[in-house]
């Protein structure tokens, strides 16, 4: 098991405390915004950057990754929770410790029967669509802060849209020049000078411009009191079918953060040389969430923009992960005082600006040129995310992957080979040559395995390599030999299938042989009564030879 800290020397302390010290900058003003955005006060943002960051970086194998709650996470725990609470209530915020130890729960059991590959169903497109409709319902919510208009930021997004544009007529201009000027230095900062935190000097400088000016008085919103003290250890009391209704967003929220974080987590180990351990991790981001949700907080997961920031600061270590928990802690306990004045406008241009990358616009346009089902299923994806909620957008994308995984999985390659084993004459063709690969042999290769949605495809494709050969003039056919090389698999539905072949095969008396069979294949073929008494070669080469001289 891989040491807390692995990577730590005293050639890199100070490098890895200076990026702690970045990172406390990025943190805390993030973090404040994403627990406004789940509709809980600023203190769950950053007791999440106390005992789950610490918890997290105890145990996880990557030596960069940040766990924090995100943009995505915070927007899902005000969808889901918000049809079961007020927004606020005491309830609510008991509802999210619960939903946060579900999390765990369910990453300590990916770990333990190593299920992360569930999250693989989670493609591109489907990451894209969903979190880019969460976004885009986060993006409305935050301008309608840096105008100052009175939204309901727990309803639907329609209705959050109506309340802003009838609200237009009572925008706060303080607020409006607040907000256009944060958006302008967050902005320029970000292209000019990368490695300033400008979050940190958009909220010191406005929160210095709200207490100067007394433009709370002047209808600018601000933070308010903001509890000193540490976390404290709790544990959520609630009825059982309270647990059970929260389990499908505990589901979604897992499975997007191992998606995300296990790829994130996997793609800085390759890229700076170290082992990262997917199982590890998934244990990791469990004990963390079990841990938010046990110190007041709510779902933890991976932040991307973050890690990439401690990368790009030359931090390779876990060290600013603890660094940011002390200096969160230090906040607490002396330091509440300074947030009270934070105005509004600043927090949601800090957001708005921080999740306009979430809106995927790029991907979408890379998604189109690409391809045009999968662009499909992400807007799919984005449209019911936005329009009808988080959870049913990514049930209904699972839906279009499984149909797209089938759709592809329906339609694999299966060629008629020549002499030398390359593909002659493909059989997806829609005006195919009817080729033998030698005389009287034809030779066909089913590029997948096969099982339930090709095996029909398989088998009339095969005949119709005989037929067209026949009625080429190439004929007569009297062997066909499938190529197995590919097949690493055969389902019942499949092995129905091929028998119907070999059905046919013997009224046309054609005799079937294999090649290149795979030993997992063969065992295959021999349990489902398929591979019977016909010939059997090591090579299609060795197939030919033997069946054409038997012809000749």
């Amino acid at each position: 098991m891989q040491k807390p800290l692995a990577g730590l020397s005293r050639r890199n302390l100070a490098r890895e405390l200076t990026a702690g010290v970045t990172l406390i900058a990025i943190a805390i003003p993030l973090n404040i915004g994403y627990a406004q955005i789940a509709g809980l006060p600023p203190t769950a943002g950053l007791y999440a950057l106390i005992v789950p960051t610490i918890v997290y970086a105890l145990v996880v194998s990557s030596r960069q990754l940040v766990a924090s709650p995100d943009a995505a996470a915070a927007a899902l725990v005000a969808s889901s929770i918000g049809g079961l609470a007020a927004a606020g209530s005491a309830d609510y915020a008991t509802l999210a410790l619960a939903q946060a130890i579900l999390c765990g729960v369910m990453f300590l059991l990916l770990a333990v029967f190593k299920l992360g590959f569930l999250a693989n169903f989670l493609s591109k497109p489907i990451l894209v669509g969903f979190v880019g409709g969460l976004a885009l319902d986060i993006l409305v919510s935050q301008i309608a802060k840096m105008l100052g208009v009175k939204i309901d930021s727990g309803g639907e997004f329609v209705d959050k849209v109506t309340g802003l544009v009838t609200g237009l007529g009572t925008t706060n201009l303080v607020s409006l020049t607040i907000s256009v000027l944060a958006v302008a230095v967050l902005l320029l900062g970000k292209r000019f000078l990368r490695a300033v935190p400008w979050a940190l000097v958009v909220l010191v400088l406005a929160t210095v411009a709200v207490v100067v000016l007394h433009l709370d008085a002047l209808g600018v919103s601000v933070l308010g009191e903001v509890p000193a003290g540490p976390p404290a250890i709790t544990w959520p009391v609630i009825d059982w079918t309270m647990w059970l209704a929260l389990i499908p967003s505990a589901m979604a929220l897992t499975l997007v953060t191992t998606a995300e974080g296990l790829l994130v987590s996997r793609s800085y180990g390759e890229k700076r040389g170290y082992a990262t351990s997917p199982n590890r991790d998934l244990f990791a981001f469990g004990l963390g969430n079990i841990a938010a949700g046990a110190s007041g907080s709510f779902a933890v997961g991976s932040s991307t923009s973050r890690t990439a920031a401690m990368d790009q600061a030359g931090s390779r270590t876990q060290l600013p992960s603890f660094v940011l928990a002390a200096g969160t802690l230090l906040l607490l306990l002396f330091g509440t005082a300074l947030l009270a004045d934070i105005p509004s406008p600043a927090i949601g241009a800090i957001v708005g600006v921080a999740i306009l990358p979430l809106l995927g616009i790029a991907e979408f346009r890379q998604l189109w040129r690409a391809d045009r089902f999968e662009f499909l299923v992400g807007a799919t994806c984005f449209l019911v995310t936005l329009f009808i909620g988080s959870i049913p957008g990514i049930l209904v994308a699972f839906v279009l992957a499984l149909v797209n995984l089938a759709k592809r999985a329906a339609n694999p390659a299966i060629d008629v080979l020549e002499s030398s084993g390359e593909p002659g004459d493909s059989l997806l063709d829609e005006a195919p040559k009817g080729e033998v690969t030698a005389p009287g042999v034809i030779v066909v290769r089913l590029a997948a395995p096969l099982f339930f949605a090709n095996g029909a495809v398989f088998a009339d494709a095969a005949k119709k390599a005989v037929r067209r050969a026949n009625s080429a003039g190439n004929g007569p056919v009297r062997h066909l030999v499938i190529d197995m090389e590919a097949v690493t698999d055969v389902d019942v539905t499949g092995a129905e299938s091929f028998e119907s072949l070999l059905t046919w095969l013997e009224r046309e008396q054609i005799e079937l042989s294999f090649s290149r069979v795979r030993a997992d294949a063969r065992r295959r073929l021999e349990q489902l009564g398929l591979l019977g008494d016909h010939p059997s070669y090591d090579t299609n080469r060795a197939a030919i030879a033997a069946l054409t001289k038997e012809n000749a």
